[in-house]
């Protein structure tokens, strides 16, 4: 269950907000037991309350805890990067299949927001979102929009394909088989500022959004859904 006392406080905002304007090796160095204390401990602790929760939806979930598996990393690779800084603003948890590729339920914060869903990308013939995704989104025109009108009046939705050579976004639900043959990314999420973040209600509604965008989770990276 969530937990009853707030989880995220206004000292994760804060830092990320100074890591933003600091993005440096040296400050980096010099805010070392901030960056544990403020970040690292409180997203810990947010795995902590809600891995029962996700494990229950799909028991092949990993909950180990690792950088990586559940949790995203702090320093940028920027060997092939134009943004050069060199760590990332933002931390993640998330909760997605051994293979990183079939999808993601996440919680994310940034320094002015938190958001929280499910992700999904994947180009290559051997992503489960061009295996299973793209062919159902084609043929299941009808269950798409079962889960646009439960979700989308509280649910932001974009997706992304390649136009012209360029990454694109695009607002909305993809609904017509032509979007579907060429999506390559699908986000599906809710956001909170800061201090709604911070209120002991806020593990609740998490667990509520997890359970809410966990069947699109499914459909756009499983192998054995069904309708």
């Amino acid at each position: 269950m969530p937990a009853k006392a707030p989880i995220f406080s206004k000292d994760v905002f804060r830092f990320l907000r100074d890591l933003s304007r600091n993005n440096n090796k040296a400050w980096m160095d010099a805010n070392r037991e901030r960056y544990r204390t403020e970040l690292v401990e409180p997203f810990r602790a947010l795995l902590d309350c809600f891995a029962p929760a996700a494990r229950k939806l799909n028991p092949r979930f990993p909950v180990s805890g690792r950088v990586g598996v559940n949790f995203s990393r702090i320093n940028r690779d920027i060997r092939f990067a134009k943004d050069k800084t060199p760590y990332r603003p933002q931390m993640y948890l998330f909760f997605g299949e051994p293979g990183g590729e079939g999808g993601q339920l996440y919680v994310g914060a940034s320094p002015d927001m938190v958001t929280c869903g499910f992700r999904i990308y994947g180009h290559q013939r051997v992503s489960p979102l061009v295996k299973f995704g793209r062919v159902r989104g084609t043929q299941h025109a009808a269950w798409i929009e079962k889960q646009r009108r439960n979700l989308g009046r509280a649910y932001e939705s974009y997706w992304y394909s390649t136009e012209k050579g360029e990454w694109t976004k695009h607002a909305g639900w993809p609904s017509q088989p032509e979007e579907w043959k060429k999506l390559q990314g699908w986000i599906v999420r809710k956001t909170f500022a800061p201090a709604a973040a911070a209120r002991s209600s806020f593990g609740r509604e998490v667990c509520k959004i997890l359970r809410g965008t966990y069947p699109l989770y499914r459909f756009a990276g499983s192998s054995d859904w069904k309708a």
